[in-house]
């Protein structure tokens, strides 16, 4: 069964990808700062693998997942593979919190995923094709299962001759998957970022998208992860403002009022909620921690 302490998906920082076939990081991964960890099945593990990988990631968590203290996400093989099936099979009863299914496409989809995973296990949502982008928000909103989205910025450019660097392409994109997820009250992370000898560039990566709400990052290796839990981390004066808000809320018991010159209404409160709620997890992880 999973673990009652992990983080829960809306306050997942950092997502730290560990490819399937390297059995030996598998430990490391355990031991690090990440909010989540997320073993790859599909695009890091070649044709000829996908059977060892499979085994690898399954017989660990069965036998370590009590101990894993982060969210267990296993990113499977796609729908239309002809391994999803066999993925799932292996994976039953290991402690996964969340399938991240590549490629969604449609409401559909996540129908079809969800008529094949097992229990309460939820979905992660990757938005990578040019379809599943168009159709971001029917994706989101499809079923209650679905926990977040997931933007693959590699695949949608590369299908779309987008260059890699074009930041106006990242904008428009992290702002249509960003509000398909909130139409739907879900999380929603931002891709992963190759240059792991760049952490400036990480850096600015993770922080466009947390200016556009985001709740994390995909991390491709553990120095990255660092970066991702600071950025992702509401500072101590929007925390202190938050406070602030919920305070005056529970001592004037309006829906709305106006507070320092600002109107605050149902969406301000709820924001106010979210970031005492991640601040308030995140000192309990340290205590817990120490």
């Amino acid at each position: 069964m999973p673990s009652l302490h992990r983080i829960p998906t809306s306050f997942i920082r950092s997502k730290l990808f560990v490819p399937g076939f390297r059995p030996e990081l598998f430990p490391k991964a355990v031991v690090s700062e990440a909010d989540a960890l997320s073993f790859d099945l599909e695009d890091s593990v070649a044709e000829d693998r996908k059977v060892e990988a499979r085994e690898a990631v399954a017989g660990f968590l069965r036998e370590r997942s009590a101990e894993i203290a982060q969210t267990v996400i296993v990113r499977v093989n796609g729908l239309r593979s002809g391994l999803f099936a066999a993925d799932l099979a292996a994976l039953a009863g290991c402690g996964v919190n969340l399938f991240n299914i590549p490629k969604v496409e449609s409401a559909e989809d996540i129908r079809r995923a969800l008529d094949a995973i097992p229990g309460e296990v939820k979905i992660l949502a990757n938005i990578e094709t040019p379809k599943g982008l168009r159709l971001a928000a029917e994706i989101a909103t499809a079923d209650a299962r679905v926990a977040g989205l997931q933007v693959g910025f590699v695949d949608l450019f590369s299908q779309c001759g987008i260059d890699s660097q074009e930041a106006a392409a990242k904008y428009s994109i992290r702002l249509a998957v960003r509000l398909a997820a909130a139409e739907a009250g879900i999380a929603v992370y931002d891709s992963a970022f190759a240059e792991v000898k760049n952490p400036d560039a990480f850096r600015a990566e993770a922080e466009a998208a947390r200016r556009l709400g985001f709740t994390g990052k995909s991390c491709i290796h553990p120095a990255q992860v660092a970066i991702a839990n600071h950025v992702f981390t509401p500072p101590a004066a929007e925390i202190a403002q938050a406070e602030e808000i919920l305070a005056a809320a529970r001592e004037r018991g309006e829906g709305v009022f106006m507070l320092d010159g600002q109107m605050v209404d149902k969406p301000i409160l709820e924001r106010a909620r979210a970031v005492v709620n991640l601040a308030t997890r995140l000192q309990a992880r340290a205590k817990q921690g120490s």
